[in-house]
């Protein structure tokens, strides 16, 4: 029988050359709904009839919905000599699977949380002994264990806005450390928190003058915000991503939302230095994420690269208005979550969780 494998034993070697190769044998519309970037889709009905497609000279990992069909899969690549296991968990596994990359900027020591499945990105600075955490994801322990590692404790939490695609776990933290718990009250938050102000400032560390500080940024949701790590670094939620730029996320304000996007991006982004790092909320399934590199980019770099950054208002609002759709069932079921009309057990919000991030305009 086959043996399973965590997907974690083999992110270190995506980008190398001992890189396997990834046969998904789920159907075609599940693998065109949700992918790892990189695999190939064989249906695993279709696998007797195209063993001559997968190659002989790498190791094979057999990835389906959650590894029974993998099982079956492998099974009959191991009988006819194929090196194959089974990535434990399958696509499920995917969604909530981490790496992160640890760098010095602006004198804080920050850590890009990289939520492989999901597209989700979520930051810990820290300097001396204090760290903040910008969009936590539910894993609380890993944060925290992120901030110890640095020589601090976490004393505040920011969500950049009231997320639709994955739960919050800005909540659970706070539970976790006592830190105070930091959101734009224009997004429709219904539990006990502390609200931000446009310019507040938090200190990190006495004497090292690192500061977070909030810009308001409507456009997404109504309460967006942007964290700037003094002329370092951007930390740009669902307003600004590598690829594009957020998508105004309710289809009946789609019009005045994306007014408000144009306003923020040319007000309060685009007029920043073009060295300060971008450091978005989400990437795209466009967008290289390689082991052990920060997924960023400088402002200067994205401004010639991104047309929608040089169109016009009107014609900008006329583009964004376009993409915009009902969110999904799964989605509004997230947002009552976040917002603290709604409670799901784990099981539940693993289930609804599953799946792609769809917040930038394509």
């Amino acid at each position: 029988m086959p043996s399973t494998r965590s997907i974690t034993e083999f992110l270190p070697l995506f980008d190398g050359p001992d890189a396997p190769f990834l046969l998904d044998v789920r159907e075609p519309d599940e693998f065109a709904e949700w992918a790892i970037p990189g695999a190939i889709n064989i249906p695993l009905g279709q696998l007797p009839q195209r063993t001559a497609d997968v190659p002989s000279d790498r190791s094979i990992v057999v990835i389906c919905a959650k590894g029974s069909r993998a099982m079956s899969g492998a099974t009959l690549l191991q009988d006819q000599g194929f090196d194959a296991v089974v990535m434990e968990g399958g696509m499920s596994q995917w969604g909530a699977t981490y790496d992160e990359v640890t760098v010095t900027l602006g004198g804080a020591t920050v850590t890009q949380v990289r939520r492989r499945g999901k597209g989700c990105l979520s930051y810990v600075i820290a300097a001396g002994d204090r760290a903040v955490v910008i969009d936590p994801s539910l894993d609380a322990d890993r944060y925290v264990a992120i901030a110890r590692a640095s020589g601090a404790n976490i004393t505040h939490i920011f969500d950049t806005h009231l997320h639709a695609d994955h739960v919050s776990g800005g909540r659970r933290l706070r539970e976790l450390t006592g830190a105070t718990l930091m959101l734009n009250s224009s997004d429709p938050f219904h539990y006990d928190y502390t609200p931000v102000t446009d310019g507040i400032r938090i200190e990190l560390a006495e004497g090292v003058h690192v500061q977070v500080e909030a810009l308001r940024a409507p456009g997404h949701t109504e309460g967006s915000t942007v964290y700037r790590l003094g002329d370092a670094a951007l930390f740009t939620g669902d307003t600004l991503f590598l690829e594009s730029v957020g998508r105004p996320d309710l289809a009946d304000q789609a019009e005045p939302f994306a007014r408000a996007l144009y306003r923020t991006l040319h007000e309060r982004v685009l007029p920043l230095a073009d060295d300060i790092l971008v450091l978005p909320a989400h990437w795209g399934q466009d967008v290289p994420v390689r082991f052990g590199e920060l997924l960023t980019k400088r402002l200067g770099e994205l401004r010639p690269v991104l047309p929608a950054l040089a169109l016009p208002e009107e014609e900008f609002v006329a583009w964004a208005v376009r993409s915009v759709t009902d969110r999904p069932p799964n989605y509004l079921d997230i947002v009552r979550y976040n917002s603290g009309d709604l409670e799901l057990t784990l099981e539940e919000i693993h289930e609804k969780e599953l799946g792609p991030n769809r917040c930038a305009i394509a």
